[in-house]
């Protein structure tokens, strides 16, 4: 069963030495570069994906300041643990702890990936993210309609 945890100073080195494949690093940011984005962004929140005690994955999502909408900034699961669905179930904590904070103003989760992320392209398709036509500092956006 995958968990959502905070990264406090007792779980940070563990995120930190998790990575996905050489040939996925182009599609998502490092943790080391996350975690600096939420130090200098506070709205972002920062989360490790534990399985059975142990980290497997790193996710964040932010009310973004330029927007206002939710969007889900990360979503990487280490390269040891992939394959295995952990991706799926973190992106449906991900849909239903944001959903938990929506209101009126906001019904939508946008998230954007690399054109290229065909197995992310997938995932999101599956969950009922749809294209909103945009494409942000070279990558595709979809949103879901909650």
């Amino acid at each position: 069963m995958l968990r959502l945890v905070e990264i406090d100073r007792y779980n940070y080195l563990s995120v930190l030495d998790l990575s996905v494949s050489p040939e996925q690093k182009s599609f998502v940011a490092s943790n080391q570069y996350s975690l600096a984005q939420a130090y200098v962004q506070p709205e972002c929140v920062p989360l490790a994906l534990y399985a059975e005690n142990k980290p497997i994955g790193f996710a964040m999502y932010s009310l973004d300041e330029n927007d206002h909408q939710y969007w889900i900034y990360r979503l990487m699961i280490d390269q040891r643990y992939q394959g295995v669905g952990y991706g799926r179930e973190a992106m449906k904590l991900l849909i239903e702890r944001i959903r938990k904070l929506t209101d009126d103003e906001h019904k939508r989760i946008y998230i954007s990936f690399e054109p290229e992320n065909e197995i992310a392209k997938a995932l999101y398709e599956s969950l009922g993210f749809v294209p909103d036509g945009r494409i942000l500092y070279g990558e595709v956006v979809y949103f879901l309609e909650l």
